[in-house]
């Protein structure tokens, strides 16, 4: 199987390295912060949490994504999903490699991770909301890793998988999909003291977009597939199923954003300030007014295109809305959700926030391994779905 992971095109090669470079380049920026400590990124006291976070934030809603595909396999038996659903686990499985790796370099100190250990450090399990996304994600990590692990090991041994071996935590992870996001989103909604993230209506929020980025991404990887691997096909009718649910979930992501838009500014209280900051700008402090804009206006030409049946059957039109969309979500439930939580602060003092350098090479460094291990296990599954990769 390693060995499969590693012989390709040229193409193939190039990607790899261009990936393993930016990984490397990561690597070293963590070094630095190791080093120097957490003074080597723009975190302070008034916004302690940034960049990581938001990855993380965002990271969480595509392993979520992973159920769009999951329910149409197992629970309506769709021929054409079925062949392509362990595609979308992995996709889930890397995203939530990922998320702990954002984790643990926005710690600072890694060794501070044993808090978190059962048995070793103190959980607080259950009155805290900390414990109970460790839990859920840890599990949903193990659910993604099992499944698709199982499934594509039988076949590599030229075996039919027993259904009663993966068939209950198949159905176990789209319930725990739904849980996931649900208890990230009420991480952040039971945080009292920061009233730009007190709504209830948060964690649809926190689904919703998350089935909105994740078909735009899916629909991007398998574009690609069908492009680079000739003997394997995803099925027209996959991005018919793809298409549909982005071109319904994009405008419900609008419009609970919306909502919330008119429930800070029309009321006018005193908590619009941190709205005020992320949309309008509040006293002179205007840095994330032109992204948050940029996420809404993308998210329009994304509702556009997937609404339009020449438009959205027209890959020249469908793949930049996937990539325009993909951003504009990331923007909005990343940086857009994260900062204004924290400003002003309680005492009206205002610091901007952009990711430092090494924060920005710390980023592209773990979403860098993250392609670079999506890649070389989808590569490996492919082989084995289509029969070319068997135990000899």
């Amino acid at each position: 199987m390693i060995v499969e992971a590693l012989t390709g095109s040229k193409v193939y090669f190039l990607w790899l390295g261009f990936l393993t470079i930016l990984f490397l380049l990561g690597v070293f920026a963590y070094y630095q912060q190791l080093k120097f400590g957490l003074e080597v990124t723009n975190l302070s006291q008034i916004v302690s949490w940034g960049a990581y976070i938001a990855n993380f934030t965002f990271l969480v809603g595509v392993a979520a994504a992973a159920v769009l595909m999951v329910v149409p396999a197992y629970v309506f038996k769709i021929p054409e999903v079925k062949e392509i659903v362990i595609i979308a686990e992995i996709m889930a499985f890397v995203a939530l490699i990922l998320c702990l790796m954002f984790i643990v370099v926005d710690l600072g100190d890694p060794l501070k991770s044993w808090h978190l250990i059962p048995y070793i450090g103190k959980l607080n399990f259950p009155q805290s909301v900390l414990a109970w996304d460790v839990i859920i994600l840890n599990g949903y990590l193990l659910l993604n890793a099992h499944v698709p692990g199982y499934v594509l090991y039988q076949m590599y041994l030229g075996n039919e998988p027993k259904k009663k071996y993966y068939y209950p935590f198949v159905f176990l992870s789209i319930f725990w999909a739904i849980s996931i996001h649900t208890v990230t989103a009420f991480l952040y909604s039971g945080l009292g003291g920061k009233p730009f993230w007190n709504s209830a209506i948060l964690a649809p929020r926190f689904l919703i977009s998350a089935f909105s980025a994740g078909p735009a991404l899916l629909i991007l990887v398998f574009y690609t597939i069908n492009k680079v691997r000739y003997h394997f096909k995803v099925k027209v009718k996959v991005f018919k199923i793809l298409k549909s649910i982005a071109a319904i979930a994009f405008p419900i992501n609008l419009f609970l954003v919306f909502c919330e838009v008119f429930k800070e500014f029309y009321t006018d209280s005193a908590h619009v300030a941190s709205a005020r900051y992320l949309f309008t700008g509040l006293h002179g402090h205007n840095i994330l007014v032109p992204y948050i804009w940029f996420a809404i206006i993308a998210q329009i030409f994304v509702i556009t295109v997937f609404w339009v049946p020449k438009l959205r059957d027209n890959s020249k039109f469908l793949l930049p809305a996937c990539v325009v969309g993909f951003i504009g979500i990331w923007i909005e439930k990343g940086m857009g959700l994260i900062i204004p939580g924290f400003l002003p602060s309680p005492h009206g003092i205002i610091v901007d926030y952009t990711p430092s350098i090494t924060e920005i090479f710390v980023c592209l460094g773990i979403w860098s391994f993250g392609a670079l291990l999506f890649t070389m296990m989808a590569k490996v599954a492919i082989e084995i779905l289509n029969g070319k990769l068997r135990v000899k």
